[in-house]
């Protein structure tokens, strides 16, 4: 600790403001007058809890030390939501971004951005400390923007600053970047070289944001996945991508792809967000429980590329699959948006029903592979699998409803002619034609356990006895022969 300080409270809740305020004025020191060391009385303010930030999170974890420290349980990913800054661009807040985060958060942060002319920096610095200065003194802290250190290709960096001894001429501050970084030092003489922000040869920049309280604060609620948990994802993500890829996010996914950033936008806004509302609404009342990315390649040499490349994998579909290992989802975007849509059901299906067995997944995301958005709601079209179901039926070799629904995982995904595929896909089609498919996927969800196939519930869906459903398999034949693919 800093010796022979005046010590200024920084840990009592207080009920107002306007009460904390009071308290900091009565218990900071006056600062003597003067640039010089020997002007200032050496000044700390106590019971600032340390927390290490996240990554790039170097202001939002300062601003959540001292908010601790007022008695507000508000954690840097909040002072990140509250920054508004969109998570896609996978950094934490810059200044503006965190000036604007503070200021939502109660306090007044005065000027935040300063110039220092090359040419006369050295007392002008001084006028500027001193300003920062006589505000500890008030038991007023402030977040700076300067350097990380001295090395040529250093970082600019967020630092809490709390104190001043005046018998070693040193600045006291917390680190947020290292675990144990709580009341750390440097002389004035270096904070005052690792201060400006030198983008200009001849006008230095230096930011200082004042921690002084204003207004008791109003959060962002704390999400399991907030804007935060999406900007780190993101971050990481941006670790093992190509510097060309562009990102959006559309919770609870991430979208990427190598088609330009307005394509994977529109992919995101468009197909993605509109499936995801359509399914929250008609099944799934849990989200995914992962985070996935969603790659969107632009054409096929690409997707094979990059499939190799990022995930050591060839795919065996020219259309794209889900990477269960990688948490993602890879498609070759030229193809359209059908098998996109599809791999979209399946996370949302492992959350909600993971028991499903691969009929009733596979047959749900297959109804949706062609499909439009009718009233918020998505609607199977007629598809490429319902020729080959169609000349299965006429051949007279499709089994029925019964013997597909009871096939295991492996036997469905065994069948190499497609027939299971798009047998399932079109008994979803018929109870979709029958508005039956949503309480069919209820029933089956809530006695799985003593109907694991589902054969039961579909049986009460349609009202049918066992002995009635041989005359089912005849209706579904006819109604899947009666429709038309063009």
């Amino acid at each position: 600790m800093v010796e022979s300080v005046d010590r200024v409270s920084g840990g009592v809740r207080l009920r107002s403001c306007s009460a904390l305020i009071a308290l900091l004025a009565g218990t900071a020191a006056c600062a003597a007058a003067g640039s010089e060391p020997q002007g200032r009385r050496s000044v700390l303010i106590e019971r600032v809890p340390h927390v290490q930030q996240k990554r790039d999170f170097c202001g939002e974890a300062a601003a959540e030390m001292y908010l601790r420290a007022l008695g507000h349980e508000i954690d840097q990913d909040q002072v990140f939501a509250a920054a508004a800054v969109d998570p896609a661009l996978g950094r934490g807040a810059i200044t503006g971004d965190l000036a604007r985060a503070l200021q939502r958060l109660g306090f007044e942060t005065g000027p935040v951005w300063h110039q220092v002319s090359a040419a006369q920096a050295d007392p002008q610095l001084n006028a500027r400390f001193d300003e920062l200065y006589a505000d500890l003194a008030r038991g007023v802290p402030s977040i700076v923007c300067m350097h990380y250190d001295d090395q040529p290709d250093t970082t600019e960096h967020f630092r809490l600053v709390l104190g001043y001894d005046a018998a070693r001429d040193q600045v006291v501050y917390h680190e947020p970047a290292e675990r144990s970084g709580a009341y750390r030092r440097m002389s004035r003489a270096q904070f005052l070289a690792l201060w400006p922000l030198k983008y200009d040869s001849q006008r230095w920049t230096l930011v200082r944001m004042r921690l002084q309280p204003s207004d008791d604060p109003e959060p962002p609620p704390k999400r399991a996945r907030s804007p935060a948990h999406y900007a780190q994802h993101v971050m990481a993500l941006r670790d093992r991508i190509p510097e060309s890829f562009s990102v959006a996010v559309e919770p609870p996914f991430v979208v990427v792809g190598n088609a330009g950033g307005a394509e994977v936008r529109a992919w995101a806004e468009g197909t993605v967000r509109r499936t995801v509302r359509a399914l929250a609404t008609m099944y799934f009342a849990k989200p995914p429980e992962r985070t996935l990315d969603v790659f969107l390649f632009e054409d096929s040499a690409s997707y094979q590329r990059y499939a190799r490349e990022l995930f050591a994998h060839t795919p065996q579909t020219p259309f794209g699959y889900y990477d269960a290992e990688h948490d993602a989802l890879v498609m070759n975007i030229s193809t359209g948006g059908g098998t996109l849509i599809h791999e979209l059901v399946h996370p949302f299906m492992h959350a909600n029903f993971p028991d499903c067995p691969a009929w009733f997944n596979e047959g749900l995301a297959s109804l949706y592979e062609a499909s439009r958005i009718r009233d918020g709601e998505l609607e199977g079209l007629p598809n490429w699998r319902l020729p080959g179901l169609q000349r299965a039926i006429g051949e007279g070799w499709l089994g029925g409803v019964k013997e597909l629904m009871a096939t295991t995982d492996a036997q469905f995904y065994a069948d190499d002619s497609g027939a299971s595929y798009a047998q399932a896909r079109y008994l979803m089609h018929y109870l979709q034609s029958r508005r039956l498919l949503r309480s069919y996927y209820r029933d089956f969800v809530a006695n799985h356990r003593s109907d694991p196939s589902g054969y039961a519930s579909l049986m009460r869906v349609l009202g049918r006895s066992p002995a009635d459903m041989a005359s089912f398999d005849r209706e579904l034949n006819r109604y899947v022969l009666g429709l038309r693919y063009q």
